[in-house]
């Protein structure tokens, strides 16, 4: 595994991360056995770099994690969100809270559940509009001073909230969707933002939350309880047209000897330095199949054949609701 550094104390983190998300929540039946065991792989091939957040579950998303390192806490680099509100009446409602108050109380249960004293990296999973930027982080910034917190992260913020972040303390991450067939941080500036201001990329849902590994070819394979079913991206006309675009990756990959989940992370490595591609699994064998992206090196001629038969404006549907899009970018 080679590493990457974060912070100006230059910690070393793995090229890749390991999402946890779906081991609980949002991606049909949870198998916690099973779980454990691709946290434990992940650990094993010297992925360090773990990521979760208190609303993954909610709450029970943490509790695994913290469970898997128990006996491991050296080996992990632990990544963890505050931000996003759950409604116990409707799952697929949510909130956003980026009070002070709220930052702290987070925290505090974010470290029993993890069974940890202190959180690497701690990210504002949302940005709250009804309360200042500078506030939160403001919150985020004693929680460092107290020992709790090690690095401060934002999550689909937009470069000016970023820069009015970085005023109080450093951002040390940011977390944002960014694959093949989104790339939304491209045009809003925030990638060149944070490599010129040595801020490390966690690019999230790599792999389309799924759509690029080829496994999803039609709608019914989502479970009912699969929140990609909301997605505009896996409903009707846009489905249709996304796979028909994902088929002409996939025969690109073929050529080379790679799957198309391993083409897509190859993309993303080869993109930027600064970069880090943060999948989720929650099998071994998708961590070993995807592991072996490290293998391959995309040439410059690869880059060039994907961007003409899969350029961003080839796919259809946006990567949330109407209703969530206005979270993202704020």
């Amino acid at each position: 595994m080679k590493f990457k550094h974060i912070g100006e104390e230059r910690v070393p983190v793995s090229t890749v991360a390991l999402g946890c998300m779906g081991m609980t929540d949002l991606y049909g039946v949870r198998d916690d056995k099973e779980s454990i065991a691709t946290i434990h792989a992940a650990l094993d091939a010297g992925v360090n770099f773990l990521d979760t957040a208190d609303m993954y579950g909610p709450h029970s998303n943490e509790q695994l994690i913290g469970e898997a390192i128990r006996t491991r806490r050296e080996d992990a680099f632990i990544a963890t969100k505050f931000g996003i509100v759950r409604d116990p009446n409707d799952p697929q409602k949510r909130g956003i809270c980026g009070r002070p108050d709220y930052v702290r109380q987070s925290c505090e249960g974010s470290l029993k559940r993890l069974g940890i004293d202190t959180i690497d990296l701690y990210y504002q999973h949302r940005i709250d509009l009804n309360v200042p930027v500078e506030e939160t982080v403001g919150a985020m910034k004693e929680l460092v001073t107290a020992g709790k917190v090690r690095f401060l992260g934002l999550s689909e913020a937009s470069v000016e909230t970023i820069k009015r972040a970085q005023t109080v303390h450093p951002i040390a991450s940011l977390q944002t969707e960014y694959s093949i067939w989104s790339r939304d941080a491209e045009d809003a500036g925030v990638i060149e933002h944070c490599r010129t201001s040595n801020i490390l990329f966690a690019s999230c849902s790599p792999l389309g939350r799924g759509f690029l590994t080829g496994q999803v070819t039609k709608f019914e394979d989502l479970a009912e309880d699969d929140y990609r079913r909301h997605s505009p991206r896996f409903q009707g006309e846009n489905f249709k047209k996304n796979l028909e675009v994902l088929d002409r990756l996939r025969e690109i990959a073929n050529q080379r000897g790679m799957t198309p989940a391993q083409f897509a992370l190859a993309w993303l490595m080869k993109k930027e330095d600064h970069m880090i591609p943060l999948f989720g699994t929650k099998k071994v064998k998708y961590l070993e199949e995807n592991l072996r992206s490290l293998d391959f090196t995309l040439t410059t001629e690869d880059m060039q054949q994907i961007e003409e038969v899969a350029p961003e404006s080839a796919f259809a549907g946006t990567r949330y609701t109407q209703e969530l899009m206005k979270l993202v970018n704020a």
